[in-house]
């Protein structure tokens, strides 16, 4: 595991109860490398941290994922691929007695 870095300490932790969203224009070969790191970690674990330079978001994720796929073909053409990603509980059932 690596050291910290001044960066790493400069950064917001994005946590539960904060609304947050950034969007970002990217060229294609950038935006499939995000992508691919984001499906390695969804098939590797449960847990996922999603950072810039300025913020760093860690989320649990549970199940089940819901993926749309909507393709408008009118005018000029656009795929829009949305990923929806539940928050993990971390509360236990309670017991039958």
């Amino acid at each position: 595991m690596s050291e910290p870095t001044d960066a790493d300490e400069e950064r917001t932790t994005i946590r539960t109860g904060r609304e947050f969203e950034r969007e970002y224009r990217l060229g294609a070969t950038e935006a499939g490398e995000f992508l691919i790191a984001l499906g390695e970690g969804l098939r590797d674990g449960d847990d996922l941290t999603i950072a810039d330079d300025e913020w760093e978001l860690p989320f649990a994720f549970g199940e089940p994922v819901e993926l749309d796929i909507d393709f408008e073909g009118v005018g000029d053409p656009e795929l829009e691929v949305e990923l929806l990603l539940p928050g993990r509980s971390d509360e236990d059932a309670p017991s039958v007695e």
